[in-house]
């Protein structure tokens, strides 16, 4: 039997795991790994520009394709640039496995060139980093360390020595059985009939919804029909719960819109399913409201809230043993009450969005996303840069089931949507993927547009640009301060692209917009189309408070952005129509 190297060994299990590519920037304690993918049929290597990058792009890919992603990172500044997207990919449950290269074993703690300690500096963001000091501890080593990303949720780092990596070992090492989905959570029957008796014996229910209710829309929906509840969420949980929602009362948190604050305060029994939703100044504090959260992750459960009832189980097991066992409730009047209250909110801010829109140069961004909304194909991806590009998808784009909205929503990065748009046109080169990029991400990152062009991946990039850090001026003039160091002296981006070789398309006036985004999606490859949005898009309502930035701490119903809310007015006025008349 032919001998193999440690990293031909590494590279088998990766593919066993079910990993199609590794992301990252070549680099000599990296290259025995490299050279093994080159000779591995099965597996690629996708050369970026940053490491940051092939980070972000992992857990993209993790998200959207729902397996184990890998990156790399060759020794020392290498590999430390990897650590931003695997924050976020491990605060995303997202499924990574990182390759930290390291400097030659015998060198290690002699300050040696370039040497840094990837074993301890990725431990706070992964479930599991371990560093390889012997070949012959590699093949258990990547096995835990796949399957406590799998298992878990999250990152897993290895930190190995590139003269390792490069040994040859005498046996190939057994193939052990690996993890490479997570299976489904039920309850215990004692939470189950605890949670029923605290449903029975409350008048009124909420439901509030994170992205632990993928894939149970249709389990939400029957039960909050049973105990008439309506039905909130946060931003990671819009793209799963919104559409088909007769129940829908808006999102909650700073960019949230309609009466959701409002049914989490009103009811009796508040249900968080499937959220780690972490602004608590947002939520009851529990001394008027019985607060019962469901999760599959233990370790949140009660950490944003008091609790009365912790029930550790994946949202659709939980409910579908729930459902049958709570007594069916027939008083509408708190879930018609909270529609009525959500139409009424949205019609009082969509006013500024309709006004002379589509003559304002500049041109309103919501004006931008709304034209996006109806454009993009019906599956389309949106990758979305943190800031006020986040306000633009929470409010205009129209969840229906097959679209996805991927985002830095629990670590907050700037300069995710570009990398995360690589990562996710990768798991499908014939599906739409949208980067709604930020001048501000757009920038910090913008070597990588030139890996759209290297491997041809027709991501269509809609750059709104502001030439400001919108979000920051907000939290400026919230605070009471004068804006300050958020200005950017931009080029011309289209010009940019075009001389990368892009198709590319600069729109400063509102009636060239539509075309200019229809031209950009029928092209078959990467495309970039650079809208000038109004910096002055913001309007500061009059009862605002510094806590609002700092804490987090006045009701979604009093608006930060008066900017509009898109269809979802539409959709409100359809769930009027559906309640009941007497």
């Amino acid at each position: 039997m032919a001998k193999q190297t440690v990293a031909e060994q590494f590279v088998d299990t990766l593919v066993r795991s079910g990993v199609r590519r590794l992301y990252g920037v070549v680099g000599d304690s990296l290259n025995p790994v490299v050279d093994a993918i080159r000779r591995n049929r099965s597996i690629d290597w996708i050369q970026v520009r940053h490491e940051e990058t092939a980070a972000f792009a992992a857990g993209a890919e993790a998200q959207i394709a729902g397996r184990l992603a890998a990156c790399a990172g060759s020794c020392g500044p290498g590999n430390l640039h990897l650590i931003n997207g695997l924050y976020d990919a491990h605060r995303s449950m997202a499924p990574v496995l990182a390759l930290a290269s390291h400097i030659p074993s015998s060198e290690i703690g002699t300050g040696y060139f370039q040497e840094t300690h990837p074993d301890q500096l990725f431990r706070e963001c992964s479930h599991y980093c371990e560093l390889i000091s012997n070949r012959r501890q590699m093949p258990r080593v990547l096995q835990t360390a796949v399957q406590h990303a799998v298992g878990r949720g999250g990152v897993s780092v290895i930190a190995l020595p590139g003269d390792i990596a490069g040994e040859q070992v005498a046996d190939r090492p057994e193939e052990h059985a690996l993890v490479t989905s997570r299976p489904s959570v039920r309850p215990a029957d004692s939470q189950i009939e605890e949670l029923a008796r605290m449903v029975d014996e409350a008048d009124r229910v909420t439901l509030f919804c994170g992205s632990g209710t993928a894939g149970a829309h249709a389990e939400v929906m029957r039960f909050a029909e049973r105990v008439k509840a309506p039905v909130g969420h946060a931003l990671r949980g819009k793209e799963w719960i919104q559409y088909d929602n007769p129940y829908d009362v808006g999102m909650s948190g700073l960019l949230g819109y309609g009466a959701a604050y409002e049914a989490t305060h009103e009811c009796d029994l508040l249900l968080l399913l499937g959220t780690d939703f972490p602004y608590n100044a947002f939520l009851p504090d529990g001394t008027r409201v019985k607060i019962a959260q469901v999760d599959v992750r233990p370790e949140h459960l009660g950490r944003r809230s008091t609790l009365d009832l912790a029930v550790w189980g994946d949202v659709k097991e939980t409910l579908d043993c729930l459902t049958p066992k709570v007594r069916a409730k027939t008083d509408r009047r708190f879930l018609d009450r909270m529609l009525k209250k959500h139409a009424e909110a949205l019609e009082g801010v969509v006013s500024a969005y309709t006004r002379k829109v589509e003559k304002h140069v500049p041109i309103h961004p919501e004006y931008v996303a709304s034209v996006l909304d109806e454009e993009a194909a019906d599956d389309a991806v949106f990758t979305v840069d943190t800031g006020m590009c986040n306000v633009w998808a929470a409010r205009y784009l129209t969840p229906n089931g097959r679209r996805r909205v991927i985002g830095s929503f629990s670590h907050g990065s700037m300069a995710n949507a570009l990398p995360q748009a690589i990562g996710a046109q990768f798991t499908d080169r014939r599906r739409q993927v949208i980067s709604m990029s930020g001048d501000g991400g757009f920038t910090m990152l913008m070597g990588d547009f030139l890996t759209l062009v290297q491997y041809d991946l027709p991501v269509k990039v809609v750059l709104f640009n502001n030439s400001t850090l919108g979000m920051v001026e907000l939290e400026m003039l919230v605070a009471g301060l004068p804006a300050y160091g958020t200005g950017n002296r931009n080029p011309d981006f289209a010009a940019i692209a075009e001389a990368a070789g892009v198709r590319a398309q600069r729109v400063e006036k509102p009636k060239d917009l539509r075309g200019a985004l229809r031209s950009a999606f029928r092209h078959k490859g990467p495309a970039l189309v650079d809208v000038v949005t109004d910096p002055h898009a913001l309007s500061i309502p009059p009862k605002i408070k510094a806590e609002m930035v700092t804490g987090f701490a006045l009701s979604a119903s009093k608006m930060v952005l008066d900017g509009g809310v898109g269809k979802m007015v539409q959709m409100a006025r359809s769930n009027l129509r559906n309640i009941p008349r007497p």
